[in-house]
């Protein structure tokens, strides 16, 4: 097996790795611990994926009719690790690119397409997701937020949590209930978050400022022209969906480039002659590789065409074990940094130490595993 990049892939990472260090402040590692869904930072994310989209550097993965270059898996994973090496400056309209974008491209009606994609790939647009909900969390199937279908109008009313960029998002990607089957009763609406019966509250967090959010609807009039696919199609879409997500947000990066910095302070400062702090960095970084390599093997399936399902969540579940051991390592042995005497640490913790509940808690993904890679039994035999 072959793990070099190509010549073409090289130059492709060294591009975008100079636009960064051309584009991003001299600040950026402080200023980024306003979190991706701040104020601050999203009205930066504005200018630098304005910026990218200039430069073909913003969608490079869609199709070009749909303004992207039409390049494979591969390049869409190297822009991911160099955006998240660098502390995401995309914000949160890193979801648009990943995953909304391509379930749009895949399922959405030409109205769709055109009413939405353009501001994404021009860099102007801020989507969330109407996922989760109290008491209905990582279990999808059980949500009650209904829409309930009145002429060419469903009037939606119900509650999410937890839902990140829910303060200044243009577009709510909204799962809700159209039928009382567990799986095939619910769809997705694509809701403008203006409109007249949403109420945002935003949740207190460590993680940055405005991440995330309770989001009530309140007899919301959404048309029948903002739903995405068929009514109760939402499983098969999300299936989609989440697989994109939970591979578009390479961690395992990020993590690695905090671990290197740390062991590099700790060898300015003298403290790396101990066994321990070796045999601790050593697991951190084994564990980094096995995530990255985890999610190479996902990304080659995209790259030969094949489907991907429930792999998915392994690699994810890799990462996060990954993210972890890093945020462990750097707590033990730099504490200072998390007291911000190390910005890029301390901006890497505040992302590192949501990875088990960001896009699909730790806990579900290994039941995805046992159930649906294992194939391991509910009950025992």
């Amino acid at each position: 097996m072959d793990f070099r990049w190509t010549q073409e892939e090289a130059a492709f990472r060294a591009r975008i790795s100079d636009f960064l260090a051309e584009s991003l402040p001299a600040d950026w590692e402080r200023f980024a611990q306003h979190g991706p869904a701040s104020p601050a930072l999203t009205k930066y994310a504005e200018e630098f994926c304005g910026r990218l989209a200039e430069q073909d550097l913003l969608t490079p993965h869609w199709p070009v009719e749909l303004g992207g270059l039409g390049l494979d898996p591969w390049h869409q994973t190297i822009l991911a690790e160099e955006m998240w090496i660098a502390g995401e400056p995309r914000g949160g309209q890193y979801m648009n690119i990943n995953w909304i974008g391509p379930t749009l491209i895949r399922y959405g009606t030409e109205a769709q397409k055109s009413r939405y994609l353009p501001p994404i790939a021009e860099g102007r647009a801020l989507w969330c997701q109407g996922f989760s909900e109290p008491g209905s969390g990582s279990d999808l199937a059980s949500l009650r937020t209904r829409a309930v279908l009145e002429g060419d109008t469903y009037r939606v009313s119900g509650q999410k949590i937890w839902t990140s960029y829910a303060g200044l998002a243009d577009t709510c990607f909204l799962l809700c209930r159209t039928s009382e089957d567990r799986k095939r009763g619910i769809s997705i609406l694509l809701v403008p978050m203006d409109s007249a019966g949403i109420t945002v509250r935003q949740i207190p967090s460590l993680i940055g400022q405005g991440d995330i959010h309770e989001v009530f609807f309140d007899d919301v009039a959404v048309p029948v022209s903002a739903r995405l696919g068929d009514e109760g199609q939402a499983w098969e879409i999300i299936g989609f969906s989440l697989t994109n997500e939970r591979l578009g947000i390479p961690r395992y990066a990020l993590a690695r480039a905090a671990l290197d910095r740390a062991v590099a302070v700790l060898q300015a400062q003298g403290e790396w002659a101990g066994e321990a702090v070796k045999i601790e960095a050593g697991h951190a970084a084994a564990l980094c590789e096995a995530a990255r390599v985890a999610s190479y093997a996902i990304v080659s399936a995209r790259a030969r065409g094949e489907t991907v399902g429930a792999q998915a969540s392994s690699a994810r579940y890799a990462t996060v074990m990954a993210e972890r051991r890093v945020c462990e390592f750097i707590t033990e042995y730099l504490p200072e940094a998390l007291a911000d005497a190390h910005s890029y640490l301390k901006m890497h913790h505040q992302r590192g130490i949501v990875a088990g509940i960001a896009a699909g808690a730790a806990e579900i993904q290994l039941n995805i595993i046992a159930s649906d890679v294992l194939h391991l039994p509910r009950e025992p035999r």
